[in-house]
């Protein structure tokens, strides 16, 4: 045989007989936990090929809380063989994920995860430690009572807006895909309670002189393709008129942001203004030991811009699946909305947003089932155990190894048959009296859960409630889906991809008038 054959054999060989010494190492590592044993990592382009295959969903929400259950743990062990050896350690325990958000510095989070967040400069969400205790300082006050306030009426403007001009009270609207309705209604929202920016359903049609599109335009093409300028060069970014509109939009947000902050600090804008950008500038201004620059300021409205927009869109998309998926549920709604407003023209006033609990029941109950994140990365900063229970109520450790990468699962947590019954059922009842609080994470958990949870809350049951005393919503009834079951239009009508957050992917629906 030739020389070189046996030494290319051998090397082959040998780089086998390592790998198999490292992946039994790790396997070891975690204490042997059960779990998966897998060839590829699930990082790893090959794998991530073959979930397209595999789910016709996010693969996350279409296993659910199954793993755990054959594991018979509430976390499981993912160890891989090639190309190379990683653990993942998956965790839907309510106990063990409090201790890993409560203690921070045992468990932070790995930040070069996250440079899709950081586009426009750092901020709340991509920061760790003192960085993080900043910029937290900074936003904080942007989020007050007052505020929460003024979204309600913005929001209720914007839809009062919509029905009276854009749908002019028709009796039957169809909307092919209701992410085309969520998306300008949240987007409208952000624009004026984040922005300042007040926009009507009237297309915007002036461009200000040194820039290509509006501020509309500009914002939307940001929160929805902010993936693809993230993976594309920057010198790519001219070759076509798609790629070179997708340049022009972030250059363009990017110039406004700059614009309203030297506005607001201009004379001419002292006025006092109520929006979370006027807020979170006169506090950054106000701290002497918590500045914040001009980049990290246009970092966190970013942030804000998208937990404000598409976030809430998608949850909202979700929300009326389930409600014309479910009448029983939209008739009972039907009944709080009208207990509450006086009147068929009346507007839901701030004060009445405790007196909708099954509103904020079916809300909470879409966030369950369709968390927009499915999973929140945690590292192991140390070597160190962690107590995991089974449906039985017993208690094993699992070894962390420094470096271990740690996936919070939401979607699992949320359907724990241990704290939920009947788990993958939409029963918004569920919320009404009490429930399990640590089982449910829609909006992160401790110190680093989401600020802007409120603002979130806030213009859902506005929209919601606008919407639904005065139009009925159905799926759409379309000739080639006539012999479906209910199991199948159901699948069909929640199907969604991954995004940044859970994203939908077509919710035909009709609004009736009542």
């Amino acid at each position: 045989m030739h020389i070189g054959v046996v030494l290319g054999l051998s090397f082959a060989a040998l780089h086998v007989v390592q790998r198999v010494l490292e992946y039994r190492r790790a396997v070891a590592s975690v204490g042997d936990f059960p779990g998966a044993r897998v060839l590829l990592s699930p990082a790893s382009v090959i794998s991530g090929l073959l979930s397209r295959f595999l789910y016709s969903c996010c693969p996350a929400l279409a296993a659910g809380f199954d793993p755990f259950e054959k594991v018979g743990w509430d976390a499981s062990t993912t160890v891989s063989f090639y190309p190379t050896t990683s653990i993942i350690v998956e965790v839907a325990d309510p106990a063990a994920i409090k201790e890993i958000v409560t203690h921070r510095a045992r468990f932070p989070k790995p930040l070069e995860w996250y440079g899709v967040l950081k586009l426009f400069g750092t901020n709340v969400v991509t920061t760790e430690g003192n960085e993080w205790k900043k910029h937290r300082k900074v936003a904080a006050p942007a989020f007050t009572e007052k505020n929460y306030r003024m979204v309600w009426d913005e929001t209720a403007r914007i839809m009062q807006d919509l029905l009276d001009n854009e749908w002019k009270r028709a009796p039957e609207i169809q909307v092919n895909n209701a992410i085309d309705l969520a998306v300008p209604i949240t987007l409208y929202i952000i624009a004026s309670a984040g922005f300042g920016h007040r926009i009507s359903w009237a297309e915007e049609k002036n461009i200000p002189t040194g820039h290509t599109m509006t501020f509309k335009e500009s914002i939307h093409i940001v929160s929805t393709k902010v993936f693809y300028k993230l993976i594309t060069p920057r010198w790519i970014l001219g070759y076509t008129e798609s790629l070179r509109r997708l340049r022009d939009a972030f250059d363009d947000f990017d110039k406004y942001m700059f614009e309203m902050i030297e506005a607001r600090r201009s004379k001419e804008m002292k006025e006092e203004r109520a929006d979370l950008f006027t807020n979170l500038l006169q506090a950054t201004e106000a701290e002497s030991d918590a500045k914040l620059t001009d980049r990290e300021l246009a970092g966190n409205i970013f942030i804000f811009l998208l937990a404000g927009h598409e976030t809430t869109a998608h949850t909202l998309c979700f929300c009326l699946a389930y409600l014309a998926l479910y009448p029983h549920v939209q008739d009972r709604l039907y009944e709080e909305i009208k207990s509450v407003l006086s009147g068929s023209d009346s507007l839901p006033a701030y004060e009445d947003m405790g007196r909708l609990p099954y509103m904020m029941a079916c809300f909470y109950e879409t966030l369950r089932l369709v968390p927009p994140v499915l999973s929140i990365p945690k590292v192991s900063g140390e070597d160190q155990s962690l107590a995991i229970s089974n449906i039985a109520g017993e208690k094993r450790l699992m070894p962390l190894p420094k470096g271990t990468h740690i996936s919070i699962n939401t979607a699992a947590l949320h359907r724990n048959p241990r704290f939920w019954s009947e788990p993958n059922e939409f029963k918004p009842e569920r919320f009404l009296g009490d429930w399990p609080r640590d089982a449910f994470i829609p909006f992160s958990h401790g110190a680093r859960s989401c600020i802007g949870r409120r603002f979130a809350e806030t213009e859902a049951i506005v929209i919601l409630s606008m919407l639904l005393a005065h139009y009925r919503v159905s799926v759409t009834d379309e000739p080639r889906f006539a012999h479906e079951t209910f199991e199948q239009r159901k699948e069909r009508v929640l199907s969604n991809k991954p995004g940044i957050t859970t994203t939908p992917v077509r919710v035909p629906l009709t609004f009736t008038r009542y």
